[in-house]
């Protein structure tokens, strides 16, 4: 490929020198690879000992090696897909500073690695549980059965395919958009499979949430990096902030310093909001394959239990009056799962969410505490206690419901109470995403890098283009991050060096647009239809 150059001076009467394309074919040295492979054995050796020691702890006999098995194939399929995400989404972090010579390709993703590790370490496990919440609450309620699986293994397969497929062409395509639509894709087929609209399937107020996010991401990087790059021209005038690099000379040490820290940034927000999306499935294939140590948080403090008998003896007060005059006979369940699939409150919504609410209290009540929950009644009771929290999650959005402001805070503060008890990540999953996005961005960043740091504007990456779109992709995601929701590291970073050509003048590769565009319109509706069919397939063979 041949250099791309841009006639440019750091100072008047320099002599002018072409920027040259970085050297991006210099090979990993052994060293490097030993590291890599001693880090990955080291960590599937952790994982192992986690497990076995969480399941020991619970004084469970293993009497079957299937769902150990199943796990071990699952686990590596969702940590495939973390591992796809890092080397799909790690050169929106490092096309800057290796396009301004700032670091060498092999440092920069060796960087950028690091600091993916440490940003999913540091998560809040927010978006984690904003992603699960739009799989349909039947299959979650029954993750450890043949359609459980079927949901996990066809979502996660479909987004690693559609991955690899727009890596291949070196398209940043989105890792979030792709997630999304294959989880839409099994809720649509799980529901006409039921004989159920397929738009029954999935929560469309928390994918439309999510949806504007993905959408508004994308302009945000444009236009607050184009905006933030015509602020520094205006304050800071050091004509080499504008400039080109000169042959492969490393630029100034403060401008070198500030490109470290945007792409520190950058890697540090993906890792705290990409690397969740594949702790809540994690989560779901650990609750579904030994539930006994993983469905209910056995780690939370005897204080917790107590505030959480108060909390459910006050919600109760509140659900019990709104159905007040109506009584339930039988199993509440049916009715509370019935409006959380369709969101249509009946009659019998109310008294069958408040006999709910009192067996939940009940069998906390009895146990004293989560980790004294026998093994045989952990599932029930964690499917009970999620099905309640995404019950009084869709009344408090349901506006004909009329609840004062009084009401909403008891609501919700029983809601956290639940939350607390089935939505929690142990350390060593978080460990294991960590290593996988880590070391996914040591590997196959190339392709990605070329388009980003070449193909979208048609001059040479400057100085403060780099900075500025990385400051903009920074500042985004951890705003995402911050509100529980998903966005795309490849959309907010790929958009803001677009925003910044624009308002340089240097001009757009229209054909890189196009494709750009393309791959965001046809990435939702692509997994979907990808996912939908594995999972009629899985469906049937399991």
């Amino acid at each position: 490929m041949t250099d791309i150059t841009l006639n440019s001076s750091m100072a008047e009467g320099a002599p002018i020198q072409p920027a040259s394309r970085p050297n991006l074919d210099k090979g990993f040295n052994p060293l490097t690879m030993i590291l890599f492979f001693g880090i990955l054995a080291a960590g599937l050796l952790y994982v192992a000992y986690s497990i076995y020691s969480d399941v020991d702890a619970t004084g469970t006999k293993v009497t079957t090696y299937l769902p150990y098995i199943l796990l071990f194939i699952a686990l590596l399929i969702a940590l495939g897909f973390e591992f796809v995400n890092g080397f799909h989404d790690t050169a929106n972090a490092v096309a800057t500073v290796i396009y301004t010579h700032s670091l060498p390709a092999e440092a920069a993703v060796m960087w950028s690695g690091l600091w993916n590790f440490l940003g999913v370490l540091t998560s809040t496990g927010a978006v984690a549980f904003g992603i699960v919440s739009l799989l349909p609450v039947e299959l979650i309620l029954q993750v450890g059965s043949s359609a459980g699986f079927a949901m996990v293994f066809a979502l996660l397969i479909a987004a690693i395919l559609w991955n690899l497929g727009t890596w291949y062409f070196g398209l940043p395509a989105s890792s979030s958009h792709t997630l999304i639509g294959s989880i839409i894709g099994v809720g649509v087929a799980n529901a006409m499979l039921r004989g159920r609209d397929g738009t029954s399937g999935v929560d469309w107020g928390k994918a439309t949430e999510i949806g504007y996010a993905l959408l508004l991401s994308p302009l945000v990087g444009f236009i607050c990096a184009a905006v933030l790059l015509l602020l520094l021209k205006m304050i800071i005038r050091n004509p080499a902030l504008y400039a080109a690099p000169e042959g492969h000379k490393a630029p100034p040490l403060w401008i070198r310093g500030l490109l470290i820290l945007t792409c520190t940034g950058v890697s540090f927000a993906h890792g705290s909001n990409d690397g969740q999306k594949g702790m809540g499935l994690i989560m779901l294939i650990l609750i579904g394959t030994v539930p006994t140590a993983y469905a209910l948080n056995r780690a939370l403090p005897e204080s917790q239990v107590a505030k959480f008998q108060q909390t459910s003896e006050a919600a109760s007060k509140v659900i019990a009056a709104k159905g007040a005059g109506h009584n339930i006979i039988g199993d509440p369940r049916p009715a509370v799962t019935q409006y959380v699939s369709s969101h249509h409150i009946s009659e019998g919504t109310y008294p069958s969410l408040s006999v709910l609410v009192k067996d939940v209290g009940e069998q906390v009540q009895k146990y004293g505490s989560l980790n004294r929950v026998p093994a045989e009644a952990v599932g029930n009771t964690r499917n009970d206690m999620y099905l309640t929290s995404e019950a009084i999650r869709f009344l408090m959005k349901d506006k004909e419901n009329d609840l004062n402001k009084e009401e909403v805070a008891t609501l919700n503060a029983y809601k956290a109470s639940l939350d607390s008890a089935t939505k929690f990540i142990p350390t060593w999953v978080k460990v294991a995403v960590a290593i996988a996005l880590g070391l996914g961005t040591m590997i196959g960043w190339k392709r990605i890098v070329i388009t980003v740091g070449e193909k979208i504007g048609k001059t040479h990456l400057t100085y403060a283009q780099g900075a500025s779109a990385e400051l903009v992709a920074a500042a985004t995601i951890g705003a995402a991050d911050t509100f529980g929701l998903p966005v795309s590291t490849t959309h907010v970073l790929s958009s803001g060096v677009a925003g910044t050509m624009a308002a340089n003048g240097s001009g757009l590769q229209l054909a890189t647009i196009r494709n750009l565009l393309m791959a965001w319109v046809l990435t939702l509706p692509a997994a979907i239809l990808l996912s939908g069919v594995l999972y009629v397939i899985f469906a049937r063979a399991f």
